[in-house]
């Protein structure tokens, strides 16, 4: 058990109490500091220290049995990492990981320290965690702290540290390399980045400054959720279904528990392997694993099985017994690793309000819960207070879900342990006992249901609400409403009923719609210093292949997972909705223009819920255009470009004002006496922020969305993409249309004859068809020079596919037909359209566009080419996210 302490063989008094064995002198002398259990080994080939980070010059190193910790005789001295036996005791606030699989490069596990390969690896989605699927069973929850709840309060935001660094990376105190891209080394703050030897970390402040983004990252301590029972996958709103299998090792096959090494060796080598289950739980899941037989020598064997199961402990307090006929395991070399029964104890009980407060406490057989309270009170000098408003909480400390349950005043002590350890060994290695003040504090957890039928009433949302929750209208209170959007915001004061509400509204359908339910977290504005302006990011991780995944997991890690938002999961509603009472913030969009527009189209019509109603905002290139993100500097495309360096990119952006307009299709046509003369359908609204087009480009974005359609796998490349618009453009090289017998043009109510063209387009930012200059660069002294914030529109003829080829290529210009601020088009046939690349059949009717409300605020990326690197301002020597290419 990492958090209770026994008596060591080396004490006097258990040295008079039994004799000490050959095996567990051999141990003791073996046993440094920190849980390691080093063997003097001799070296075939280049090693580097896993403490310093150099290379271990000689043929001699000394290796940890259990961890494969290696390291110099001389850095044994100053050794302060902790061996994985001993992880689970070094956990300052107890939080779950969120395992998903991992990418394609190099890394190392966080548990046995060798790389990882294939398929089989999985990282956290939040933190640098990185671990071998049979590996990640024994990790414990250390994940980074991101919220405030009512269980374990922090006192500040001190230092997440994690091991592993990158090659290039300095040590903050003693200014030396602490990195390497061969072995799993050096500290790194998962907050702010400032990279340390372990030996030297304990040397700086305790207190984080969250580094060079503190700016625009939103601080735990400002947020709060109440989670209790729900996962940190649904917490932070990831999506469960492409990690599912990953997150479900601990119903690994037997033969997949295994020990790496044992799998790798077994094959190859003479040495002889039995089976061990780490108690009844292991036994009636089948889940065991192999440890080497040393035949007579039961020390050695129970010694090999506490490694296999990364426990810390003594061999003589363990027994091995055999299997037998048990759970139709007939084999005899399996065997179940036990702990001997003990009359007396000692437990670690922490402070629940404090970090550092722990004590420790002796329990025998007549110890209950009341009097390990007493106990500890008097040692934390609170004797004074009524010992009844406290309670003994148990804190499984699992990697996958951190469970707390209270204990009663008359439970006894030895028997909970006994309990625990014949469960699992493993379970009460990451276990711990907390103190905790019985409070019973209001209950409230944030549920936004979307998917709901659009521009319904408020008493027709309740009445759905009811039909299909079946919510006690006592414990649900329905705080905000979106009616454009279908969804509604829930203020729950009960766990259960949050719980149920949640579940049952994922499989609920309305007008053959599921209905989508997030948690969303409470924003504490006031706890936000002058000085903070937090990021808003929304991801669409099916834009760019697999870089929108990519980038939505380093974003996660870079900042606070509460302020990314995956954009396929609820859309734009879910972030804006928990930001709605920041004074101040900026949103980043990782998508194409679609993407973009999306956004922008949520943010206009929740504008006015919002106390920061014009967030500025700015573009990571994910689409196949990207042609917004091009005027405003981002770049034709993202190219792979280290996150770190795009969010410092975005905290100096400039704010530029850009124009919006809505577009009316069919809209009702009014005489002039003021009298209807007939509407043919009822009006389609549209926002449109790039372009407008009809005819000629919008047949090919058409054709292009249909066969996207078709084969949606296909089209995840930029370049394949535009290859198929090429396809889709040669196609139709020989087909003509007179568009402008079909159209009547009315630019700011005076008719405009249209030249004999195939396209007509509507141009609010100069760059179409991706970063095509089509109204041209020369000087017209009929016209003024575009500005995306001049509140005109250009209107730009084309006369076929050639024409647009040239234009493409640079040769060529569109036909410059008009600018103004109010658009109506006839359309006698029907025909297609195109709005910001999204593409349908318009029948015949009436356009009309017009200026969409306040004009937008974009974030342009800043033209110095000299900006002040992470190290000048914060004395690092590379960002948090480089790491992804150093191990």
């Amino acid at each position: 058990m990492a958090e209770s302490t026994r008596p060591s063989p080396a004490d006097p008094d258990a040295a008079n109490c039994r004799a000490a064995s050959p095996a567990a002198v051999k141990r003791r002398a073996q046993q440094s500091t920190m849980g390691h259990c080093f063997k003097k080994v001799t070296l075939t080939k280049p090693t580097f220290c896993h403490s310093c980070s150099d290379f271990v010059w000689g043929l001699i190193g000394f290796l940890c049995e259990v961890c494969n910790f290696m390291c110099h005789e001389k850095c044994l001295k100053t050794l302060r990492a902790v061996c994985t036996c001993m992880a689970p005791s070094k956990v300052q606030v107890p939080v779950a990981h969120c395992f998903g699989p991992a990418g394609q490069k190099k890394r190392f596990c966080c548990v046995c320290r060798k790389q990882t390969e294939g398929s089989t690896a999985l990282r956290c989605e939040v933190c640098e965690l990185h671990v071998h699927a049979d590996c990640a069973a024994f990790s414990c929850a250390d994940c980074r702290c991101c919220h405030l709840d009512q269980n374990l309060q922090q006192e500040s935001l001190q230092h997440q540290w994690r091991e592993g660094d990158p090659a290039s990376a300095r040590c903050e105190f003693c200014r030396r390399s602490c990195g390497s891209s061969e072995v799993l080394s050096g500290l790194r703050c998962e907050w702010c980045g400032v990279t340390s030897h372990a030996s030297c970390c304990h040397r700086l402040p305790a207190e984080c400054a969250l580094g060079r983004l503190r700016s625009m990252l939103l601080p735990p301590p400002c947020v709060r959720l109440q989670s209790r029972n729900f996962s940190k996958m649904q917490c932070y709103r990831i999506g469960e279904s492409g990690s599912q299998d990953r997150n479900n090792w601990d119903e690994a096959e037997p033969a997949a528990a295994a020990p790496r090494e044992l799998q790798s060796a077994a094959p190859e080598t003479s040495k002889q392997v039995f089976k061990v289950f780490d108690g009844d739980d292991a036994l009636r899941r089948g889940f065991f694993r192999l440890a080497p037989s040393c035949r007579g020598v039961k020390n050695e064997e129970v010694e090999a099985a506490l490694r296999a199961f990364y426990l810390p402990g003594e061999p003589h307090d363990f027994d091995l017994e055999n299997v037998g006929a048990v759970q139709h395991h007939h084999s005899s070399d399996a065997r179940v690793l036990r702990a001997k029964l003990r009359r007396d104890d000692v437990i670690k009980v922490h402070a629940a309000w404090s970090r550092s407060s722990a004590v420790s406490v002796e329990v025998s057989e007549t110890s209950t819960a009341a009097s390990v309270l007493s106990d500890v009170l008097l040692q934390l000098d609170r004797q004074g207070e009524d010992a009844s408003s406290f309670s003994l909480q148990e804190v499984y400390m699992s990697s996958k879900q951190v469970q707390r349950q209270t204990l009663s005043p008359q439970e006894k002590m030895v028997d909970k342990l006994q309990e625990i350890r014949k469960l699992s060994l493993r379970q009460m290695n990451q276990t711990r006992f907390y103190i905790v003040q019985n409070q019973n504090p209001a209950v409230q957890v944030g549920l936004l249901i979307s998917g709901l039928p659009p521009l319904l009433t408020k008493e027709e949302y309740c009445g759905l609400l009811e039909e299909h929750l079946d919510f006690k209208g006592h414990l649900v209170a329905l705080t905000h409403f979106y009616e454009a959007q279908g969804a509604v915001a829930l203020q729950i004061s009960c766990f259960a009923e949050a719980e149920r509400i949640y579940m049952l509204s994922k499989d609920t359908t309305i007008s053959n719609k599921t209905l989508t339910s997030l948690i969303i977290p409470e924003i504490q504005c006031q706890k936000l210093g002058d000085a903070v302006c937090p990021l808003l990011v929304f991801v669409n991780p099916k834009s760019g292949g697999l870089k929108g995944r990519e980038l939505l997991h380093s974003f996660r890690k870079l900042l606070n997972p509460h302020q990314v938002f995956d954009i396929t999961n609820g859309g734009p509603l879910a972030g804006l909705h928990a930001f709605r009472e920041v004074p101040r913030f900026r949103v980043l969009v990782c998508g194409g223009d679609g993407t973009v527009g999306w956004v922008l189209g949520v943010l206009e019509t929740v504008r006015h819920k919002l106390v920061c109603r014009e967030p500025p905002i700015g573009i990571v290139p994910l689409g196949t255009g990207n042609d917004l993100a091009r005027i405003l500097r981002w770049g034709p495309g993202y190219g792979g470009d280290d996150p770190y360096h795009i969010l410092a990119s975005v905290d100096e952006a400039d704010e530029v004002q850009m124009d919006r307009w809505t577009i009316l299709l069919d809209a009702q046509d009014v005489s002039e006496d003021g009298k209807d003369s007939g509407v043919l359908e009822p009006p389609k609204i549209v926002q449109m922020n790039n372009y407008f087009g009809l005819g000629i480009d919008a047949e090919l974005s058409l054709d292009f969305h249909l066969a996207r359609e078709g084969e949606p796998d296909k089209f995840t490349s930029r370049f394949h993409n535009k290859g198929v618009y090429v396809k889709v453009g040669l196609q139709k090289i020989s087909r003509s249309r007179s568009l402008h017998k079909e159209l009547q043009l009315q630019v700011d109510k005076q008719p405009v004859p249209l030249p004999n063209i195939e396209g007509l387009i509507f141009l609010n930012i100069p760059s179409w068809g991706s970063g095509a200059d089509l109204w041209g660069s020369e000087a017209d002294g009929r016209f003024s020079r575009p500005r995306i914030d001049d509140g005109l529109l250009e209107v730009v003829g084309v006369t076929g596919v050639v024409h647009m080829g040239q234009v493409q290529s640079g040769l060529r210009s569109g036909i410059r037909i008009a600018q103004g601020s109010y658009i109506r088009l006839i359309v006698s046939k029907e025909l297609p359209v195109q709005v910001d690349g999204e593409p349908w059949l318009q029948a015949p009717g009436h356009i009309i566009i017009s200026a969409a409300g306040p004009k937008v605020r974009m974030l342009r990326k800043s033209k110095l080419k000299q900006r002040k690197s992470p190290s000048s301002s914060d004395g690092r020597s590379d960002s948090p996210s480089s790491r992804d290419g150093g191990h």
